[in-house]
């Protein structure tokens, strides 16, 4: 078991799979609200889907749209459980809040590279932590 500090972030304690890229975030521009995949084909995770998962990426960008497609989302039931993130920023933040989507943040660590896609995590957004119960390796 591993744990990596972040920001303290918003949100519920929630356990879910990894979904991990060192690519930033748009939710407007990356995700396919509808069909709950990724859907710009540049995106390291096209046609991957986020539903249930934690997404671990680098950098959010974007804009005001990402508060009302999360809570679209979360409305559709077509929703990750979790965004952990290297630097989100606030819009990020509101939107996540809006849709009470747990996020966290500014790890002392770049989140992308030590998290593995399948590996299974543990987010405590009040403490800022996130805990490795079972990495991919194990997994397998």
């Amino acid at each position: 078991m591993k744990v990596f500090k972040g920001h303290v972030g918003i949100g519920n304690i929630v356990s879910g799979e990894a979904l991990v890229a060192s690519d930033n975030f748009s939710a407007r521009y990356d995700l396919d609200r509808h069909k709950g995949i990724f859907s710009r084909p540049t995106h390291k995770l096209y046609l991957q889907s986020y539903v249930n998962k934690i997404l671990v990426l680098n950098v959010a960008k974007g804009g005001v749209a990402s508060a009302w497609m999360f809570r679209n989302m979360l409305e559709k039931n077509i929703f990750p459980k979790g965004l952990l993130l290297n630097r989100a920023n606030p819009i990020i933040a509101q939107g996540a809040a809006h849709a009470n989507l747990t996020l966290i943040d500014r790890f002392d660590v770049d989140i992308t590279q030590v998290i593995k896609k399948g590996d299974l995590l543990t987010l405590n957004p009040h403490k800022g932590t996130v805990t490795i119960n079972l990495t991919k390796q194990s997994n397998e």
